[in-house]
Formats: structure tokens, C-alpha cells, sequence
């Protein structure tokens, strides 16, 4: 059978108590990788949706002949997505389940829970003055609560409403250190339930990210013509965590993801601005330490950190500038290794599309948007709410979708680039090399001996293309470096970066390693600095033989072939002891030290670099992988791979100044699919007016009712599968597409597996759950 990856990278969207419905969505999206997981490793089937999944999954592979795994590895979220992202990633990353999540959700996510305890009204007469305003809010003939809420949930709004509004005044009425417990319970509840494996294969990345907005801003230097430098306030953050799905499959600290998740959902006026400070407090109340606090401090708050003032940061909802984080998760195709054919999908979840936040008329009050020509002009309120708040977070995504399709266009430029080369690279390579390159058992020696004769070929072939090719590389090589020496030296001034930056090639040119001599650049001193730092470039070349091998030989092999599973752990063995020279922690301290005398003596940090890396062992250690693996291919087998392998020079010199330094690592265009109500009529027609409550009260709407947050969640699960299995079969060749008369009928059975799954859970919505068994039919 043919393996394809459909991979995932999910962008969330903010929404208040959209939450809730979101967490539906995006328990679906666990479930289905964990229907993946369990198919691939042939296990038991599961029930509900799962087992929907899992049967779905198994009629394409007998419709199509492709085992499709499905992987979420890239996530980004901003304030409610940005929460649901991170249990999400926690979930995937170590197999804990998000089963305790919804209960946490369903009980927590309420008006009354939430409120500060200093906020809450202490008798009836608290705030007499304030009993009009509930009255007009919730109290008379035709409200908003008469006309939008259902009669048997309308005495429990207008009691929490009264609450909310004879809460404390002028300050947000939820209570932050209240937030950030409830978000440190759900992250112990996840570890203490049953856990499954992991849902990721060994060795694959899992991204996450989620945007902060800095409230008061932290100075960023500029470097410019005249004056030569300023000074402009940033305000946007991004909080990232990176897993390398090794053995203990940790992915962060806890803690760790829950100064994340508080600061992303920092809803302005709603709760508390959050700070260090309180994450402390709540620590200590708890009696729970905090470890890794400094260093990820250091990372998350690298400006405050450095000045010493990172208890003092201020952060607030990270929808406020960036409501839609596509580009963190463009960001992190890089380094995406491939291990066969991939079907990149960017999923974004967009609860709301259509409706504003926060919507006022001239009088400062809730309304609809004016439509028609003659529609009045905004007025001062909705001017004003509009600038601070709406236009910021509801910008489109336009930009975003035409930088994927870029990235998109580029990979199928590659691609014919790659094909069209390929007959001539492999003539040179046989031309370099003569038939031993078959007759002869490979070993580590030959390999190494093949490899140069096949890189001064291809350096030879170039002519004054090489020089360029050389100093393109070089150039890549030395920005790394002087970045890296960067952030271990701890130093933080965009000064002390170009400092940095600037000592670094005058090492370089003293040492020669710029001197691109002849036409083929075969200079000693270039050829040793590429022999001690150029770690991308080993990178890449085995990167492009995982994706020759998934091209080639995995297509035509039998499911079981050890040869070619040799091939391929070789490949991935190999690549992992290059891949951990990458991260920062990696280099430890005696790098650290020399990093921090970059501007006074480059050439020690280099050599400690370099020391740290051992590049030249780790070459012997892959070529003794690698030259087995050869060895027990068949012979054509073996002449497919070599020939990849050694005339990868020739590729290289061919496609990296396309990519003007960049590598690409999926070879395979980007599609994008929304997940929204607007998008989901299989049960019910009519977007998010017709099937959510969360969307009353300026998205509050869930907060205020039990029975509102469940009817969000039983929507979100619904209308995930519904999307869900329609981004599935979409990945498969069109010829072979489940037809829509089956599709039909496994999202029925999904359908009618959630109600079975969720109609204990959720006792405040029977009516409903009748109601879609009958829509559902």
C-alpha cells in the first residue's frame, strides 16, 4: 500500500465563549488522530467518532490503495483558539487525553465560576443603583433575553446577568488568578486520566505558537540610513514551543502552558490584565514549582527578561493585533522532514465568520450591522469601539493565503525543476564515479570517496555558477552562526546584533573561507568551513533522499520490505544526528561563554561551535548507516538511491539560489479548508445564527448558561466531523474519492455516535439532542 501524510497545521481564531464550541472542533480533530494512530499501528478499534474514523480510513485504503495517516503538527490560536491550540498540542504530543477538558469546560467556562471573588455582589442591595440597568438589560417586554433565549433558560441568564452587572465597576470582573487555576487544574486533570500514545511518529516536530499582545509595549531598535538607529515600540508577542517527538514525549512544562494560555485569553475588560506576579502567586498557593521559570521567561519575554523587568510585563488578549496567526504557522514549514507523499492542508477554525465582537450603535448600544445604501454613518461609540477593537482583530486573511500560495507556487516550480535535471545529474554521477558505483558492496570508505569525487564534479560542471552557489551558502552558514552566538550570548540590542553579525565575517574573510577560487571554488579554506559548519547543507541532502526513497522504492515496495524500511531508518537516523545540532540548548555552556566574547574573539566562538557540532564523527557515524542500508537494496534499488544521494551537488547548485537560501522540506503544494457553522449544512442550515448561543452578549452568550455551553460543544463536535471527513476524503487522488453517497452515510453514523456519546454528559439539552436525531434522521 501507498503512505500519504495528510498533515495539518491549524490556525484557531479568537472568540470568547466560542471556547466551548471550538473545543468541540478541535476534540474531533484528536479523535481523528487518534483513529490514525490506532490504524496504523493496527490496533483495536475504538467507538464513537473514533471508530467512524477509523472506518472511513480503511475504506480509502481499499478504494484507493493509499494508507493515509493523518498529523497534526503545526498550531497557532490567539485568546479562545489559543487555548483550545494548547491542549490540543499537550494532547497530541503525549497521548494525555482531552476527555477531562470537557467537563472542565462545560462546569468552569460560567459567569459565576469566573467572577473575581472581590467582584462578586455581596447581598442583594449591593449596588442598588445599578437594579435599572438590569431591568433594561434583562427585565423588560421584548429584551434580549425575551427574544434570543429559550424560556427555560431565561430565568438563569437574567440571574447571572444581574450578578455580572452589580459585580465591581470600573474593573474587570473576572477574577485572573481564578483563570489561571482553572487552567492549571485542566492540565493536572489531562496527566492523571489514561493516556494512549503519542499521535505524532518518533522524531516528527509538533509547533506550537500563540500570539500576546505586550500592553505597554517594549522598545525595539532599528537600524536605519539617518539616523542611524530608533527606537519603536512592539507590542505584539508570539509564544512558541517546539517538540521533536523524542523519547520521553514531554512537550512543556505545565506551567510553562499555562502562562501561555492566560496571556493569550486576556480578554480586555473582561478579565485582568496577566503578569508573572500572578502566575507566582498561584504557584505558591498551590505549593507547585516552577523549575524552568528563568530560561522561559528568557524565551518568552526575551527584552523584559534581559532588562530584569519581566514581572513587570503586562500582558494582554493575544487577539487584539493578531486574531488570525497564520503567519507562526507558515513560519514552521521549515524543517518539516517528509516521509513520503504529504498533503499539507492549512485548517483554520473561524467560529464567528461574519460577526464582529463587539458591535455598537450611535447610543453606545448592541445592534445588528446597518445594510443598504442609506445605512447611517458609525456613530462616536461605534467609531470608537470599532478602531480600538473590531477592525484590529477582524482583519481578513488575504495576505496570509497569498503568501501560502507563493509557497505553494514555488514547491511546483521545484518540483518541475527536479524533474527535468534529474537524467543529466545521474549521467554525471556515472560519469564522476564509473561502474564500481554497482559492482561494489558500499562501506563507509567508498561512500565518503564516492561522495567527494561526485561534489568536485558538480563543482567542475557549475563553471562560474559555483562561486555564487558558494557564497549563497556561506552567506546561510554565517547569518545562522552569528545568530545563534546571538541568542547564547544572552545580549539583546539590535547594536550588539549587527556587532555580532559584523565580527563574524571579518572571521570569516581572515580565515579565507569567502576566497571562492577558480571556477569551481575548490579553495581549502572555503572547503574546510563547509566541512565544519555547514550543517544545513547535510540536512537538506537527507531530506531530498526521504523524499527520492518515498518517490521511488516505498511506491513500489511491498508494505513489509526490510530493505527499504532499512533505507529508511538509515535516513532518519542519519538525519537525527544532525537535526539536534540545531537547537540552542544543544551547544551548552562552554559555547555559551565563548558566545559572550563574540565582538572580541570570533574565531574562539566559531571553533567552540564547531567543536560542540563534530560534524566530521557525525559524517563517519551517518555514513555507516547509510552504506548499509545500500548495501541491502537491490540493485536497482541501490542505483536509484546512490544516485540521489551523490548527485545531490548537482541539485543542490540548482535549486537553493531559487530558494535564495531557503530549503523546502515538503515538496508538496498547500491547500487550505475552513472549519466555521457558515460551512456546515449537512443537520442544519443557517450558520452560527441558527445553531449557536454562544454568539448572544457580544460572544459572552456561553458564559452566562450551562445550557448554552452545551449546546456550543454538541455543535463543535458535529460540525468538526462534518468538515473533518470532508478534508479527508479530500486527500485522496479525485479518481478514488469515497463517493458522496458514502460519505453521507459515515458522517450519519458519526453524527449519530456523538448524540449516543454526549447524551448522559449533557443533561441541559435533551431537547436538542431529540431535535437533531430527527434532523439527522
Amino acid at each position: 500500500m501507498k503512505e500519504r501524510e495528510l498533515r495539518l497545521a491549524l490556525v484557531c481564531y479568537g472568540g470568547i465563549s466560542l471556547a466551548v464550541y471550538m473545543h468541540g472542533i478541535t476534540k474531533e480533530l484528536w479523535r481523528l488522530a487518534r483513529a490514525s494512530r490506532a490504524f496504523h499501528d493496527n490496533a483495536p478499534a475504538s467507538q464513537g467518532s473514533e471508530a467512524v474514523y477509523r472506518q472511513v480510513l480503511e475504506a480509502i485504503e481499499a478504494a484507493s490503495g493509499i494508507r493515509l495517516r493523518v498529523m497534526p503538527d503545526i498550531i497557532a490560536g490567539a485568546s479562545a483558539g489559543g487555548i483550545n491550540g494548547i491542549f490540543l498540542a499537550q494532547a497530541i504530543e503525549t497521548g494525555q487525553s482531552l476527555e477531562p477538558l470537557t467537563d472542565l469546560w462545560l462546569d468552569n467556562a460560567d459567569v459565576d465560576r469566573l467572577l473575581d471573588p472581590d467582584a462578586r455582589p455581596a447581598r442583594a442591595l449591593t449596588k442598588f443603583w445599578a437594579t435599572p440597568l438590569v431591568w433594561m438589560a434583562a427585565r423588560r417586554p421584548g429584551d434580549a433575553v425575551e427574544r434570543t433565549v429559550a424560556p427555560d433558560t431565561r430565568e438563569e441568564v437574567r440571574m447571572k446577568l444581574s450578578r455580572f452587572i452589580r459585580s465591581r465597576w470600573f474593573e474587570p470582573p473576572f477574577g485572573g488568578e481564578v483563570f489561571t487555576t482553572m487552567i492549571l487544574e485542566a492540565f493536572e486533570a489531562m496527566a492523571l486520566a489514561d493516556r494512549g500514545p503519542p499521535l505524532l511518529p518518533d522524531g516528527h516536530p509538533l509547533d506550537l505558537f500563540v500570539t500576546v499582545t505586550d500592553f505597554e509595549g517594549h522598545a525595539q531598535s532599528l537600524n536605519l540610513n539617518s539616523p542611524p538607529q530608533v527606537i519603536e515600540t512592539e507590542h505584539r508577542l508570539s509564544i512558541g514551543f517546539r517538540a521533536r517527538g523524542r523519547e520521553a514525549r514531554a512537550f512543556a512544562d505545565p506551567v510553562e502552558l499555562t502562562f501561555a494560555a492566560r496571556a493569550t485569553a486576556s480578554f480586555p475588560g473582561a478579565f485582568p490584565p496577566f503578569t508573572v506576579r500572578e502566575l507566582d502567586r498561584v504557584l505558591k498557593r498551590r505549593h507547585r514549582t516552577w523549575p524552568t521559570r528563568e530560561a522561559f521567561l528568557g524565551r518568552a519575554l526575551p527584552r523584559h527578561a534581559a532588562r530584569g523587568t519581566a514581572e513587570d510585563a503586562v500582558l494582554i488578549d493575544g487577539s487584539v493585533l493578531a486574531n488570525a496567526p497564520f503567519a507562526q504557522a507558515i513560519g514552521a514549514l521549515r524543517n518539516r522532514p517528509s516521509r513520503g507523499e504529504v498533503d499539507r492542508r492549512f485548517v483554520y477554525i473561524d467560529p464567528k465568520p461574519g460577526h464582529r465582537s463587539i458591535r455598537l450603535n450611535k447610543d453606545g448600544e448592541q445592534e445588528d450591522a446597518p445594510q443598504g445604501a442609506d445605512a447611517p454613518l458609525p456613530g462616536f461609540f461605534r467609531t470608537i469601539f470599532g478602531a480600538l477593537s473590531d477592525i484590529p482583530r477582524e482583519q481578513p486573511i488575504r495576505d496570509n493565503l497569498e503568501a501560502i500560495d507563493r509557497h505553494s507556487a514555488r514547491i511546483r516550480r521545484t518540483r518541475r525543476i527536479l524533474d527535468a535535471l534529474r537524467p543529466g545529474i545521474e549521467a554525471e554521477v556515472e560519469s564522476a564515479i564509473g561502474n564500481m558505483l554497482f559492482l561494489d558492496r558500499p562501506t563507509p570508505a567508498r561512500l565518503s570517496a564516492w561522495r567527494a569525487k561526485a561534489q568536485q564534479r558538480a563543482a567542475s560542471a557549475a563553471g562560474f555558477a559555483y562561486p555564487a552557489y558558494g557564497h549563497l551558502k556561506l552567506s546561510g552558514i554565517v547569518e545562522s552562526l552569528s545568530d545563534l552566538l546571538f541568542r547564547l550570548s544572552g545580549e539583546d540590542s539590535a547594536m550588539m546584533r549587527e556587532a555580532y553579525r559584523q565580527a563574524i565575517w571579518a572571521q570569516v574573510r581572515k580565515d579565507g573561507a569567502d576566497q571562492m577560487t577558480g571556477s569551481n571554488g575548490s579553495g581549502a579554506a572555503p572547503v574546510t568551513f563547509f566541512r565544519a559548519h555547514d550543517l544545513a547543507f547535510r540536512i537538506r541532502r537527507l531530506r531530498y533522499l526521504a523524499r527520492r526513497l518515498a518517490d521511488t522504492l516505498e511506491l513500489e515496495a511491498e508494505a513489509d520490505d526490510p530493505a527499504v524500511q532499512g533505507m529508511h531508518d538509515a535516513i532518519y537516523g542519519a538525519l537525527a544526528l544532525y537535526a539536534e545540532c540545531e537547537d540552542a540548548d544543544f551547544h551548552g555552556t562552554h559555547v555559551a561563554d565563548a558566545a559572550k566574547d563574540v565582538p572580541g574573539d570570533a574565531g574562539a566562538a566559531l571553533e567552540a561551535v564547531a567543536m560542540a557540532r563534530g560534524l566530521k564523527a557525525r559524517d563517519e557515524a551517518a555514513d555507516r548507516m547509510l552504506s548499509d542500508a545500500f548495501a541491502a537494496l537491490p540493485k536497482a534499488g541501490r542505483r536509484t538511491m546512490l544516485l540521489a544521494y551523490l548527485g545531490f551537488p548537482f541539485t543542490d547548485i540548482a535549486t537553493l539560489p531559487l530558494h535564495q537560501g531557503d530549503s523546502l522540506d515538503e515538496y508538496d503544494p498547500v491547500k487550505v479548508d475552513r472549519i466555521s457553522p457558515e460551512d456546515c449544512t449537512a443537520i442544519r442550515a443557517g450558520g452560527a445564527n441558527a445553531t449557536l448561543k454562544g454568539i448572544e452578549f457580544n460572544n459572552f452568550g456561553a458564559f452566562f448558561s450551562r445550557a448554552y455551553r452545551e449546546n456550543d460543544y454538541l455543535w463543535g463536535r458535529l460540525h468538526g466531523v462534518e468538515r473533518l471527513l470532508d478534508i479527508v476524503n479530500s486527500a485522496t487522488p479525485v479518481a478514488s474519492r469515497l463517493s458522496p453517497e458514502t460519505v453521507a452515510a459515515y458522517r450519519r453514523a458519526a453524527f449519530l455516535a456523538i448524540l449516543d456519546e454526549e447524551e448522559s454528559r449533557l443533561s441541559h439539552v435533551g431537547d436538542l439532542i431529540a431535535s437533531l436525531r430527527e434532523e439527522i434522521g
